[in-house]
C-alpha cells in the first residue's frame, strides 16, 4: 500500500508539474499575441534616431528592430536604483541589445534575461583579486554586469555611449555577455553551429593569448591598444569587449585583426565595417 500511495503521489505531482506548465506556456502565448498588436510610438521613434546605428539601418531593419524592442521593453522588468527609470533608458538598451541579434536567427529575445538594473552613477563592488597567488579585498568600480538573467547597468555611462560613437559601449559590452551565456556559461564561446567551433575558438584564443602575454610581459601593444586591458580579464571578457569594437569602431578592427573581425562577421551575420559607412 505504501508504494501504492508514492506511485500516485508522484503520478499527481507529475501532472501537477505538466498542467502547470502548459498554462504557463498558454499565457506566455497570449501576453505575446497582446504584445505583437502594440504599435511603436513616433515618440519613441525620435529617441532612436539620435542613435546613429539606428539610422544606418534600412527601412525594414527599422521595423523588425523597432518590434523586437516592443518584445524586449515589455518582457524584461526594468528597476532603477534611487533613480525612476525613463521610456528613453528602456528604448535604448532595447535598441543595442536587440541589434546584436538583429540578423540572427532566433525565436525569442533573451529569454534568460528577466531583469535590467539601472544606477544612476557607477557601483561600488567589495571583491577579492588574485594577483600571481596573492589575494587581497579590494573594491571594484563597475559600470555594468551581467549575470544570465540580471543585467546591470550605469546610465549615465550608457546613455553618453549610445549617443556617441567611441570604441566603448556598455550596454553592447553586457548583452554580448547575455549571448555567451545562451549556450551555457560565458567562456567567450557564443552559440554556435558545430562546425563553427573550431575555427572560432582558435581565432579569438590565439589574438586573446598574445593580448595577454602583451599585458603580463609589459611588452609594446602596438595594434592590441585597440582592444585594451580590459580585454585580457579572461576570455568571457575578450568576446564582449571585440564585440564591441565590432559594432563602434569595425573598420579599426578589421584592419589590425582582420581574421578576428571575420569570426564576428560570420556570427552576427553583419559586415559591421561597410554597415558604418552607410549614412541615413
Amino acid at each position: 500500500m505504501y508504494y501504492l500511495n508514492l506511485l500516485y503521489f508522484f503520478g499527481l505531482l507529475g501532472l501537477f508539474i505538466v498542467l502547470f506548465y502548459v498554462v504557463h506556456r498558454i499565457r506566455v502565448k497570449k501576453k505575446l499575441e497582446k504584445i505583437a498588436q502594440i504599435l511603436f510610438s513616433e515618440a519613441d521613434r525620435e529617441i532612436l534616431k539620435r542613435i546613429p546605428h539606428y539610422n544606418r539601418l534600412s527601412a525594414a531593419q527599422r521595423e523588425k528592430i523597432e518590434r523586437s524592442i516592443i518584445r524586449f521593453v515589455y518582457t524584461k522588468k526594468f528597476i532603477g536604483v534611487k533613480m525612476e527609470v525613463s521610456d528613453e533608458m528602456k528604448v535604448v538598451i532595447a535598441f543595442y541589445a536587440c541589434l546584436l541579434l538583429l540578423n540572427i536567427e532566433t525565436e525569442n529575445c533573451y529569454d534568460n534575461l528577466k531583469t535590467v538594473i539601472l544606477y544612476p552613477s557607477p557601483v561600488i563592488l567589495k571583491g577579492v583579486r588574485n594577483n600571481g597567488g596573492i589575494y587581497s579585498k579590494e573594491d571594484f568600480v563597475i559600470d555594468g554586469q551581467s549575470a544570465d538573467d540580471t543585467v546591470v547597468l550605469v546610465w549615465n555611462e550608457a546613455k553618453y555611449e549610445a549617443y556617441h560613437l567611441q570604441h566603448n559601449n556598455v550596454i553592447i559590452h553586457e548583452f554580448a555577455h547575455e549571448i555567451d551565456y545562451m549556450n551555457g556559461e560565458a567562456d567567450g564561446i557564443p552559440p554556435l553551429a558545430q562546425s563553427k567551433y573550431a575555427q572560432w575558438t582558435s581565432v579569438l584564443l590565439s589574438d586573446y593569448e598574445k593580448l595577454h602575454n602583451v599585458l603580463m610581459h609589459e611588452r609594446e601593444w602596438g595594434k592590441y591598444k585597440l582592444l585594451g586591458e580590459y580585454a585580457a580579464t579572461n576570455e568571457a571578457e575578450f568576446f564582449a569587449v571585440v564585440t564591441e569594437r565590432f559594432f563602434e569602431a569595425p573598420q579599426s578592427l578589421k584592419k589590425h585583426f582582420p581574421e578576428l573581425y571575420n569570426e564576428l562577421k560570420d556570427f552576427y551575420k553583419v559586415d559591421s565595417a561597410t554597415f558604418a559607412e552607410k549614412t541615413t
